[in-house]
């Protein structure tokens, strides 16, 4: 379970953090496929070191946030349109980058195998096994645990979502720590298309079609409020699980 779930938990961490703010971020999903097609082809056809293709990559993924944090914050428009409309448009430019083509899993075992690190896995003894990708995400959990709860960036988030208008008047920059919420959680996107190219083996421009929705119920069967200031990163991961269980639970019982 703990494998299926990896990527699913990691984008509903991004979502939860947008969610706090009482947003929603539809375009995750196309983040995701973008910038791992941008790793991807970066390191295997570009012929840059491994390294180099994942910051750029998680580059391309925090810019495609900021953008929408601008346009929220500044433009004022509301989360769910904007989000809608980058999700158009991100889709697009995956198409046209890719030119439909997936990455297959030879060329990237040849020419750019540190990219399926987190595919790797780690034998915890007895026959049980985990994924890098696994470990990554419980531990990306836990620096958000901690950042929500514990420094004033984490109580400006919350601050927002309850009521931006008490936010502002007691001093916090509302316009900023939105722009930085969508960015983060584009950056955190960005670092689940890496844990994705590893879990899947390969890039496809048509993967993780439903991963925007599956991320948006994960978080609020954890717990989060859709009206935002109120939720948990540790609701969020357990609300990924059964996610998860259920999915594979049905197709297991056909």
């Amino acid at each position: 379970i703990l494998k299926q779930v990896t990527v699913t938990g990691i984008v509903a961490l991004a979502q939860t953090l947008v969610i706090l703010t009482a947003g929603i971020d539809l375009s995750v999903g196309e983040i995701l496929v973008l910038s791992s097609l941008i790793m991807g082809n970066l390191a295997v056809y570009a012929g840059l070191p491994v390294w180099l293709a994942v910051i750029v990559g998680l580059f391309f993924a925090m810019l495609m946030g900021l953008v929408n944090g601008v346009l929220v914050a500044k433009v004022k428009l509301p989360p769910f349109i904007v989000t809608l409309g980058t999700f158009s448009i991100f889709r697009s430019l995956k198409l046209w980058y890719s030119q439909s083509e997936s990455i297959r899993n030879a060329d990237l075992e040849e020419k750019a195998s540190s990219l399926l690190w987190f595919g790797k896995t780690l034998n915890l003894g007895g026959g049980a096994a985990i994924l890098y990708g696994g470990v990554a995400m419980i531990v990306l959990a836990g620096v958000l645990w901690y950042v929500l709860n514990h420094t004033a960036w984490g109580r400006h988030v919350h601050a927002i979502g309850d009521d931006p208008d008490a936010a502002m008047l007691s001093g916090i920059n509302v316009d900023r720590t939105l722009i930085s919420v969508y960015a983060v959680a584009g950056l955190i996107c960005g670092f689940a298309a890496w844990v994705a190219i590893g879990r899947v083996g390969s890039v496809s421009p048509i993967g993780f079609e439903t991963v925007n929705l599956a991320s948006i119920t994960a978080v609020v069967i954890g717990g989060t409020s859709l009206f935002g200031g109120r939720g948990s990163i540790v609701g969020a991961v357990l609300g990924a699980f059964i996610v998860q269980v259920f999915t594979t639970g049905l197709s297991l019982a056909g």
